[in-house]
């Protein structure tokens, strides 16, 4: 069975990020607000925040995110997502790195209620310029999730070996426009998930950017 659940729409989609950076510790980042709202046979109301940090220390690079999505159909709730993740890297070279990363998600409407992954693995900086950048990463792990359970079928919690795959690639068109691609794909013998989120950044002024961007997620049993 294939669930896809889309994140964000182009057309209806503008976020503004706030990028700061703190000279004391190394620290920056950016929050980002969007939403979206349709009328018609259907009144759909969506809201979605997300929080990106990464810290570089030396050879070490840290990465910090969250995120936050809520929906509405017709008044009823219809989607409410929280994720958080965290990622460790230790550059080996100019091009080469490892990595141990862990992520956990609650999700009140999809197949899984809640889960959680922890593993780690090797990453390559295939591009490395000025303008294009395009990171892969390949790792195991531990992966753990609780079924929502339906009537008389009690949730079911799966904790089982599972296999991680990631590409980051961006490319700067100048110094107000650039576009991003990222894609995680995590598999296991319960299911496998892909999720993918492609889209530019626009910059506004100072601080601010503009976002459009859309992004899925692939459920697969």
């Amino acid at each position: 069975m294939n669930k896809v659940i889309m994140l964000t729409a182009l057309a209806s989609l503008l976020p503004l990020s706030a990028i700061a950076e703190d000279a004391n510790n190394g620290w920056s980042g950016e929050a980002s607000l969007s939403g979206s709202k349709t009328t018609g046979n259907t009144n759909t109301t969506d809201i979605g925040m997300a929080v990106k940090l990464a810290r570089k220390d030396g050879p070490w690079n840290s990465k910090l995110d969250t995120t936050y999505d809520l929906g509405r159909a017709n008044g009823i709730s219809n989607k409410k997502r929280w994720t958080i993740g965290y990622q460790l890297d230790r550059q080996l070279n100019e091009r080469t790195y490892i990595y141990g990363n862990a992520d956990y998600f609650s999700d009140d409407f999809g197949a899984f209620k809640q889960g959680g992954f922890i593993g780690a693995g090797l990453g390559f900086d295939a591009i490395k310029s000025e303008t294009a950048n395009w990171k892969v990463e390949a790792g195991t792990g531990y992966r753990s999730q609780k079924s929502r359970g339906a009537g008389i079928i009690a949730p079911l919690r799966t904790n089982e070996l599972a296999f991680r795959g990631a590409s980051n690639f961006s490319y700067r068109f100048n110094e107000q426009v650039d576009f991003f691609n990222t894609t995680e794909l995590i598999w296991s013998d319960s299911d496998r998930y892909i999720w993918n989120d492609i889209g530019l950044n626009a910059k506004i002024g100072g601080n601010l950017a503009a976002r459009f961007n859309f992004g899925w997620i692939i459920t697969r049993k």
